[in-house]
């Protein structure tokens, strides 16, 4: 595992993107944990509308008989059992106060808390190592909000007024008959401290105020659980993405990289061409990819094949030619008579004549694969091709052509100056063989999707043994003598041509004497 990932590294393009790509699903809880302020300020509004109500029922308890009544106030608060964790001020109309819960003395046996006294439960949870880490985060956003805000707006916040010796500022509010409330920070405790003051009222006179407190603990431990949930859900949603993201680049981009790799030696030819890829048993897109791969590296090892097929062909070739030339050459030095030399210099102008050919023939069926490869095709009618070729057969005096064509179109797809070219270089090999009273017949059929075009002759036939060769380069076989000299390239080109449209072309000898030459081409409806 280790070995794999040491090689994986540096990490590749795909497997960065894969990586961004994960971690964008942990944008979501980072927001949230970033973002708490808004679940603990509605937390604090709930408890704030509380504490408003308790004081507003205080109030109307403690405005008895058009009076402010301490002693109405102090049984409601006993009453209570101690039950409630905020505390309980009852103030005159000058601002002294009257009762407060958090002196009075507790009962006898109880076991609840007094007043104002807060419970350790959940203290745990700040000091774990994850809610620390995730804190830290959380309040650097939230220094860094408060320096920008305090920058931008020049503000700076003064304490509230502490409550003692004099009337604190919420009092003061309320006894002047709104209501009043402040926040000021729990002494040893990382919480704040609430305070609301209702004013109380009788006959439509403010008679003195109820000032309702409690900390802000409870609502900082609802804060800080839900801070550290989120923040584990952002932990493993990180790892998961790491994970997944190694887990990517081991299935998906190391594959890649030795397919990338092997297509780069395709490239630059070092070696021999593969013929295999790694991850073609795949069942997905990485598997289709090395398959094209193998077949374009077969196709091409098949085309480079050709090409030396045909450099050597061309070679073995032009070597006799050559070859006579040069013993001509040297005859006609050491010859003494002008008879002599002039027959070998005729010998050497009939090489070079072949010479000439040659290379003609060569450099036409080099420019027909280069065509074939990279020529546009269309729709052609064969019909209207034998038609053309008949015709100009039959003006000519080389032989005399008979169709014989079905009714309807032949229609095929290829090119047509192509098509065309394998239909006479058929005609003119059948002309070469027909006796000169035979006709040349063209035969064709359209059926099973498919065109077939059969050019027959009464010649001498081809013999068993040359069946399987005649389509070869530079491979010819001329039984009668005094003909003129074929180079051996037109059926090879005709069969190039045929294999390029997706055909076939073969050979038989006919019944009766002949041969016969079948095209067959795939049909489009």
């Amino acid at each position: 595992m280790k070995r794999s990932l040491a090689r994986a590294w540096p990490p590749s393009r795909i497997g960065l993107r894969l990586l961004a790509f994960n971690l964008l699903v942990v944008f979501v809880p980072v927001v949230g944990v970033l973002y708490l302020d808004v679940y603990e300020a509605q937390l604090l509004q709930s408890q704030e509308r509380a504490m408003v109500q308790q004081g507003r029922l205080l109030a109307g308890a403690a405005a008895s008989g058009g009076r402010l009544d301490a002693e109405a106030f102090s049984r409601i608060i006993t009453g209570l059992d101690r039950q409630s964790e905020a505390r309980f001020r009852l103030y005159d109309a000058a601002g002294a106060k009257l009762a407060d819960s958090a002196r009075m003395v507790p009962a006898v046996g109880a076991a609840t808390p007094a007043y104002g006294t807060l419970p350790a439960s959940g203290s745990g949870t700040r000091s774990r190592w994850l809610y620390r880490l995730g804190a830290s985060i959380a309040n650097a956003r939230q220094r860094l909000s408060s320096f920008m805000w305090n920058v931008l707006t020049s503000r700076s916040d003064g304490a509230a007024a502490p409550d003692s010796g004099g009337v604190p500022v919420e009092v003061r509010t309320a006894l002047e008959g709104r209501y009043g409330a402040t926040t000021r920070q729990t002494p040893g405790q990382r919480s704040l401290t609430l305070f609301t003051a209702v004013p109380v009222r009788a006959d439509g006179v403010v008679v003195g105020a109820v000032v309702v407190s409690q900390s802000t603990f409870r609502v900082l431990q609802s804060v800080y659980d839900v801070r550290l949930r989120i923040f584990e859900v952002v932990v493993a949603s990180i790892v998961a993405a790491a994970v997944l993201t190694v887990l990517a680049a081991m299935t998906i981009v190391k594959p890649l990289r030795r397919l990338r790799r092997q297509a780069t030696a395709l490239a630059e030819r070092r070696g021999p061409l593969p013929v295999s890829f790694p991850g073609a048993g795949r069942k997905d897109e990485l598997g289709d990819l090395a398959r094209a791969l193998e077949v374009l590296t077969r196709r091409l090892n098949e085309q480079i094949g050709q090409l030396e097929g045909f450099a050597a062909d061309v070679a073995h070739e032009f070597k006799n030619p050559l070859a006579s030339i040069r013993t001509a050459a040297e005859m006609a030095e050491q010859a003494d008579c002008r008879e002599d030399r002039e027959r070998f210099l005729h010998l050497m102008m009939g090489d070079v004549d072949r010479l000439d050919r040659l290379v003609s023939g060569a450099r036409e069926a080099a420019r027909i694969d280069g065509e074939l490869q990279e020529g546009a095709r269309g729709t052609v009618d064969l019909r209207d091709i034998l038609h053309e070729i008949a015709d100009r057969t039959n003006s000519s005096i080389v032989a005399r052509v008979r169709l014989d064509l079905p009714p309807g179109m032949l229609v095929v797809a290829g090119s047509r100056e192509r098509l065309a070219q394998v239909f006479d270089n058929l005609l003119a090999n059948a002309a070469s063989f027909a006796p000169p009273d035979a006709a040349i017949e063209i035969a064709a059929a359209a059926a099973g999707g498919r065109v077939t075009v059969t050019v027959l002759d009464r010649g001498p036939g081809i013999p068993a043994a040359h069946l399987d060769r005649i389509f070869e380069r530079f491979f010819t076989y001329r039984p009668a003598s005094g003909r003129q000299e074929h180079l051996g390239l037109g059926l090879a080109i005709a069969r190039r041509i045929v294999e390029a449209h997706g055909g076939t072309i073969t050979a038989r000898n006919r019944e009766g004497g002949g041969a016969a030459f079948t095209v067959s081409l795939e049909r489009v409806r």
